[in-house]
């Protein structure tokens, strides 16, 4: 069985100076290259005024910097879910390629602490698999064959089949990424996903990330009306 693993592959160099100076370009007569070569300002000062842009809801120059994660130990459950994040870009690995009957899943927690339903999910998960492989088989004798019999046979496969994906977003989409995802009415996987993404950006660039989560701890208040996990009080959504 699968655990998930969450690895930063890249993030855009610099990004404090390209966010800062593309902050001070939409208020400034100056070319956005002069201020990005400009060493008169000093690193904290531009964490000052990127944290205080971020605050005032100008948001659109965090598009400039991007971050790129490797995930693996997933359910195709959570990438189901991930890939409704539409500003962002992914590789996922493709099922076409799962030929081991025994292939990895994922179990939820509330299977992983019930020994009478931990049983049964890794029954259910043998069971597949070993349907699976007849089918291949099956599929074999009549002469289909490779890929070509593993993307019919693979429609049997569940959602909790593990797989590997890598992610690429903007600043912007991640902190919409966080408000959404480490709600705590977010799907338990993605949730913890969520979260270990976030502790990344935070180490990696603070001036960003120091103030994203939940969108309750932005808003100080929860918009999911009877649905609220009771954290913040219940409120609409301010302009409704």
């Amino acid at each position: 069985m699968g655990k998930m693993k969450v690895v930063l592959l890249e993030s855009t160099g610099d990004a404090v100076n390209i966010i800062y100076s593309a902050c001070r370009q939409c208020y400034s007569s100056c070319f956005a290259a002069d201020i990005f070569k400009d060493k008169k300002i000093s690193a904290r000062q531009k964490s000052v005024f990127i944290k205080k842009i971020v605050a005032s809801g100008h948001e659109s120059p965090l598009e400039h910097a991007k971050f790129t994660f490797a995930v693996d130990g997933v359910s195709r459950a959570l990438t189901h879910q991930l890939v409704r994040h539409r500003i962002a870009s992914y590789s996922q690995q493709s099922q076409r390629y799962v030929k081991d009957e025994n292939f990895n899943y994922i179990m939820p927690p509330v299977f992983e602490t019930d020994a009478v339903l931990k049983k049964e999910y890794q029954s259910c998960m043998r069971m597949i698999g070993g349907c699976y492989s007849r089918l291949i088989r099956m599929l074999e004798r009549k002469g289909i064959k490779g890929e070509t019999a593993n993307q019919d046979a693979r429609f049997i496969l569940p959602q909790g089949a593990e797989t590997k994906i890598v992610v690429t977003m903007n600043c912007r989409e991640l902190i919409h990424f966080f408000n959404q995802r480490c709600c705590a009415r977010a799907q338990w996987e993605i949730r913890r996903l969520a979260r270990d993404m976030l502790k990344i950006c935070v180490k990696k660039l603070p001036e960003i990330f120091s103030g994203a989560g939940p969108k309750c701890e932005t808003l100080k208040y929860c918009p999911e009306g009877e649905f609220s996990c009771g954290r913040y009080p219940v409120r609409e959504k301010r302009g409704r």
